[in-house]
């Protein structure tokens, strides 16, 4: 039997194999099966027409140089692609003619493909139906209004945005990779990770942006595996130039979905290509999900985003009016702004409902009107508690100064005060662990840890002890 086409096809890999990565090499060229070589014509078989498009999209130079130097000047390729329908494999033949030296000649385009395949070839290849699979024709799914220029700095975010601004003008060449960018909801993690991805399209227009948030990710993916084309899945996102993926802790639980991001991640960081992830927990603390996952989540930059302090509420209430060209009194910005302190949704939303409260019944925003919409909030909402509230009542209890929890005393009475202070930030807000101890003494997740196992072994241990818990807890309903 004539195996010429697998000896021509060896010695083309061993080139091929010493000038790309080693991870692109085994997703693109170890799939390949070559079946037959015919005068001048190498047959090879591709798993997918997206795998096919692939190839001739960003390794066609050197498949053309390899195969000439094996074949001779007029070497051809003829692509077969495996069309699954209904989990029966259809081939349907490619040819492409390699352009001469000169690169003046231009590429023939596929010859024998049914019009009903290329409507479904367009389909499967990218799960945001953007027909074709050209990289720059992929809408990167970003928000405009969440860019870096609407987006206030404060001391609550002052790492996160530096990282963000360090990813944005060297995407991929950090050690930045992977940005983690982690906090509770509505402090703005979404909003920076939206403004990296539109500074890297405005900086480099040829790169690759895609945002997605995990519970789309996990829902295109479960849609592929029905459609059979999950590996038409994974070779669009295995493309990307920069991945940002909203909410990662969602993938807790689904296991085939972390396996194959976990491949997507792997192709990519070895790629050099840049992935911006966000959760409401740093990995440390994140449950459900594979080790080996977390593992890569560590390797690059973990930021945390706290609440926003005074200032920074009062400039981002500051900014939205002037932004939005209405006119409102300072002293009602600085009354939001003292009394609105969980995340800035909240912050934003009472902005509005007390615009809306004012247009409606045509009153003026006065400080009486906007007093009736906190109450109004707070009332609705059930207000949840901060970890500054926390402090200030367990300060009140003690007869201590706020300020001295965050000292480095070793009195006895400041240690107690500070650990029940983490012991009921754990217990009635959603803050991580990191973000309780940096609040609370500048402290990390582990002594907060300890700090509740110290509680509640006090609690069973120590009728007094036992009684304070129980008054701060009523004092804090």
């Amino acid at each position: 039997m004539d195996n010429k086409h697998k000896i021509v096809w060896s010695s083309c890999l061993k080139v091929i194999r010493d000038n790309v990565p080693s991870i692109s090499y085994r997703t693109w060229f170890e799939p390949i099966v070559p079946l037959k070589l015919e005068k001048q014509v190498l047959t090879i078989q591709v798993p997918s027409p997206f795998f096919y498009e692939y190839l001739e999209e960003q390794y066609i130079d050197i498949l053309s140089k390899t195969l000439r130097k094996e074949i001779g000047e007029g070497a051809k390729l003829e692509y077969n692609v495996v069309m699954e329908n209904n989990g029966v494999g259809n081939v349907k033949p490619y040819t492409v003619r390699f352009p001469a030296k000169s690169g003046s000649e231009p590429k023939n385009r596929p010859v024998s493909a049914s019009a009903d395949a290329e409507d479904r070839d367009k389909n499967i290849r990218n799960p945001f139906i953007i027909p074709g699979i050209k990289k720059l024709h992929i809408d990167p799914q970003l928000c405009p209004e969440k860019s870096f220029e609407n987006f206030v700095e404060g001391d609550c975010n002052r790492l996160a945005r530096s990282a963000g601004m360090a990813v944005a003008k060297n995407p991929g060449g950090t050690a930045f990779n992977p940005m983690f960018l982690y906090s509770e909801n509505g402090l703005g993690k979404t909003h920076l990770a939206h403004a990296v991805g539109l500074d890297v399209k405005e900086r480099f227009q040829e790169k690759t942006v895609l945002y997605v948030d995990a519970n789309k990710f996990s829902n295109q993916f479960v849609e592929a595996v029905r459609n059979n084309n999950r590996n038409d899945f994974l070779h669009f996102y295995q493309m990307i130039d920069v991945l940002i993926l909203d909410d990662v802790h969602d993938f807790a639980g689904k296991g085939k979905t972390q396996d194959v991001f976990f491949h997507i991640f792997n192709h990519l960081h070895q790629s050099g290509k840049q992935l911006i992830l966000t959760s409401d927990k740093p990995p440390v603390e994140m449950q459900g999900l594979e080790q080996r996952l977390l593992s890569r989540f560590k390797w690059g930059l973990s930021a945390d985003i706290q609440p926003p302090d005074f200032d920074t509420r009062k400039e981002i209430l500051t900014r939205k009016v002037y932004n939005d060209g209405i006119d409102v009194p300072h002293e009602v910005i600085d009354t939001l702004a003292k009394h609105i302190t969980s995340n800035i949704r909240e912050l934003e939303g009472a902005l509005i409902n007390l615009l809306a409260q004012s247009t409606l019944n045509r009153k003026e925003v006065t400080i009486e009107l906007t007093h009736q919409v906190i109450d109004r909030l707070v009332r609705n909402t059930k207000r949840e508690i901060s970890v500054d509230y926390i402090q200030k009542v367990v300060s009140d209890y003690f007869n201590i100064n706020m300020d001295q929890l965050h000292t480095k005393t070793r009195k006895r009475e400041i240690v107690q005060a500070r650990q029940i202070a983490m012991y009921f930030s754990k217990n009635l807000t959603k803050s991580s662990l990191a973000s309780i101890g940096s609040q609370i003494g500048n402290k990390d997740h582990a002594t907060v840890l300890h700090a509740c196992k110290t509680v509640n072994n006090l609690i069973e241990t120590d009728k007094q002890f036992r009684y304070y818990i129980e008054d701060i807890g009523k004092r804090l309903k």
